[in-house]
């Protein structure tokens, strides 16, 4: 099982003071670095990470929500539920009732969203707002409504700027923010271009990260936030490197006039244009590294069976192994393409 970093932890004495008479509101903040695999707190040094472990709690990893997508998780962090039911279940989607596409370049229709209720709407009921810097899904009106302060996504706004919006909020509003979340792009970014063993290039972000937590941190002891507000930082999927020599095209196994390739590797969904079995039995003996699951097939453990916007074919690959329609690009013997889930 591929394992991705969760840091619980608290600033200052944060089990009591929601509870004090100068703080009536206990307040959350929740960050994201999308693509944070657990080791690379073993493997790099992060000196502000490492300061507020030690004002806090760690947890070593936790368990991923499969699949392990970038949208998917989020969406099951801030629901507390399986892709199968909040239905955010791939970073690109297909619904054959609507008739609907959604891609994760594309996915500010509502349609998509309202099958589950996100923590930011929940906190919204009563004299309490929300905040968020691009996480996922907060620029749509869910349920119709959105956060009551929120940055419509944006890659290129930098983490700074994002930071000091959320600050600000928490800071001074009306009324005022008791829950507020941030996302930001890296090491996922730069784990899909490098790899994510490539220690030089990792060290480079990772070390950039760091400072974007002591940023935050600053920022939320300048204004007097940093004993009055709890914090967590996770993530949402690990990565493990891919290869050119481990690819599984696709286009090698079965007539491309035969499926459509709705959501990609690691775990890649199909949509059958001839005979579903015709095309399943084809699957099956396309690779020895890939496992071929039929929808009612899917194992209970995964959790992903019960949404009609799961495809009808499933596609597994082995860790390191990546799925394909057509050869992507290649960059020497690495994949610009990473691999997130392992089974």
């Amino acid at each position: 099982m591929n394992l991705m970093l969760a840091l619980f932890f608290s600033s200052g004495v944060a089990a009591c003071c929601g509870n004090s008479a100068s703080n009536p509101l206990s307040r959350l903040l929740l960050v994201s670095f999308d693509g944070f695999r657990a080791d690379y707190l073993k493997t790099y040094k992060l000196p502000h990470l490492q300061e507020f472990i030690e004002d806090g709690v760690l947890v070593s990893h936790v368990t991923n929500a499969f699949i392990t997508k970038t949208f998917p998780n989020h969406y099951s962090i801030v629901t507390g539920l399986y892709e199968e039911s909040h239905g955010i279940v791939a970073n690109d989607m297909y619904d054959a009732d609507a008739q609907k596409t959604f891609s994760q370049f594309n996915d500010s229709d509502p349609f998509w969203w309202n099958g589950a209720i996100p923590i930011w709407v929940t906190n919204q009921q009563g004299n309490r707002a929300s905040a968020a810097a691009m996480w996922p899904g907060t620029d749509v009106k869910i349920h119709n409504t959105t956060p009551q302060f929120f940055m419509k996504y944006n890659f290129s706004v930098t983490f700074e700027e994002r930071a000091e919006k959320i600050v600000t909020w928490l800071n001074n509003s009306n009324p005022p923010v008791s829950f507020a979340t941030l996302y930001w792009e890296e090491p996922d970014a730069s784990g899909h271009k490098y790899g994510p063993d490539d220690t030089e290039n990792m060290h480079k972000v990772l070390e950039q990260v760091d400072n974007h937590i002591g940023f935050l941190t600053k920022k939320l002891k300048a204004l007097g936030l940093w004993d009055t507000i709890n914090i967590i930082i996770t993530s949402d999927h690990g990565m493990a490197p891919c290869s050119a020599k481990k690819l599984i095209n696709l286009d090698n196994c079965i007539g491309r006039k035969n499926y459509t390739l709705i959501d990609k590797s690691p775990v890649a969904a199909v949509l059958p244009r001839q005979n579903k079995t015709y095309v399943y039995n084809l699957l099956k003996n396309c690779s020895e590294h890939m496992k071929v699951y039929l929808k009612e097939e899917i194992p209970e453990r995964f959790h992903y069976r019960h949404n009609k916007r799961i495809q009808p074919i499933i596609l597994v690959a082995d860790e390191g192994w990546t799925i394909d329609a057509q050869r992507p690009s290649y960059s020497g013997e690495t994949l610009l393409i990473s691999s997130y889930f392992t089974e």
